[in-house]
């Protein structure tokens, strides 16, 4: 039977921990997963709503799940028409990459060797997404547009993580 790393189990989504090498028989057949209920995605985004409004910005507040796929969005009142399409975008980028939006966007400036990742459809390399993590297990992103530039958009949902850590197991 041949040998895989925990790096190649890894690589296929399972989480295992071994201190050497495994058989593939020897990984387990199924996985549990954690995933946020729809109260908490909203939870999340109106606390980022509200850190977005403390601060002054109009803005839309997009989460995601764990797959990408959209849970919650909420546009402010005044926030600008392409607010929720950059949000959602903003949130999906850093969950398919696994990063916070603002240091994509330092990472894949034009000359650099990742720069062409921005040419992948519906990415967005602008600050304002942020991952969301419980136990230790990643469980979607929150995206925020509408603020003075990415950084503002990802402090605002920092903020609004912070305000909801209570609810994330860790």
């Amino acid at each position: 039977m041949r040998n895989l790393t925990v790096a190649a189990i890894a690589a296929f989504g399972l989480l295992f921990i071994s201190s050497g090498k495994i058989t593939a028989a020897e990984a387990p057949p199924l996985f549990a997963t954690k995933s946020m209920t729809p109260e908490l995605a909203l939870d999340l985004a109106r606390a980022t709503l509200k850190a977005c409004r403390d601060a002054g910005f109009q803005t839309a507040v997009a989460v995601v799940d764990r797959s990408g796929t959209l849970q919650v969005l909420l546009r402010d009142r005044f926030a600008g028409p392409h607010t929720p399409r950059t949000a959602r975008r903003k949130a999906w980028t850093a969950l398919s990459f696994r990063a916070n939006t603002t240091d994509l966007a330092d990472n894949t400036q034009a000359g650099k060797e990742a720069s062409g990742a921005r040419d992948i459809p519906g990415i967005l390399m602008l600050g304002g997404g942020v991952l969301v993590r419980a136990g230790g297990e990643l469980v979607g992103a929150v995206g925020v547009s509408g603020g003075p530039g990415g950084k503002a958009d990802e402090n605002c949902a920092k903020k609004g993580l912070e305000a909801i850590e209570d609810k994330l197991p860790f």
